[in-house]
């Protein structure tokens, strides 16, 4: 049965490893799919830090890792008698997140990273979101012609259209979620198919 996997980065592993409790092993978690549930192809969907970065929205579907990493390394060799203490730190972070990105792709993720963006809340605060949802949805649309089985890993409500017209046409639908960041329409959807991410830890933990 042709399956692939479809990951909602920001759903599934909201708040990183002190939300979840442990660190995630991406080489485990990709071999247990393919092991599994013989998964040919793993979508993965997140955003990622670009540091006014020249992005160009209409000639890329992803962020070009490599370039980035040229300069976001510019930065900090080059412009950093103009950077503070936190902005050198916080620039440095985001570099070992573009290698971590890096990866993902080696081990054989196919990446679709947009930049985060900065939203202006009621109360004055800012919120961080790279909005993957639309590009998700896009792209198991785009396969559905290709897939008889979608591994879902994400709990958000939001896909539960698109997850009920897979089903309607024919296609076996998984999800592999955390429990308690899961919609309960989506559980109820998904039913025995429903599987909870948090029973997985001995098997996906780092070491």
């Amino acid at each position: 049965m042709r399956t692939f996997a479809f990951i909602d980065a920001s759903n599934l592993f909201y708040g990183g490893e002190k939300s979840l409790g442990w660190k995630i092993d991406y080489q485990k978690l990709l071999k247990y799919i393919q092991d599994k549930y013989d998964v040919s192809k793993a979508f993965y969907f997140g955003g990622v830090e670009i540091h006014d970065f020249a992005y160009d929205y209409l000639a890329n579907e992803t962020v070009p890792l490599d370039k980035l990493e040229k300069h976001l390394s510019n930065l900090i060799q080059n412009k950093a008698s103009k950077l503070n203490e936190a902005e050198i730190l916080l620039i440095g972070r985001h570099l070992q997140r573009n290698r971590f990105y890096r990866r993902l792709n080696k081990f054989g993720y196919q990446l679709h990273l947009k930049p985060i963006k900065l939203y202006e809340q009621d109360d004055g605060t800012t919120k961080r979101k790279a909005n993957c949802d639309v590009d998700l949805a896009f792209h198991l649309m785009k396969e559905r012609d290709n897939v008889e089985r979608v591994i879902l890993l994400s709990g958000d409500g939001d896909f539960l259209p698109l997850l009920k017209y897979l089903k309607d046409i024919g296609k076996e639908v998984i999800v592999l979620a955390r429990s308690p960041r899961t919609a309960k329409e989506i559980k109820q959807f998904a039913g025995s198919n429903f599987r909870d991410f948090e029973y997985l830890r001995n098997l996906l933990k780092m070491n």
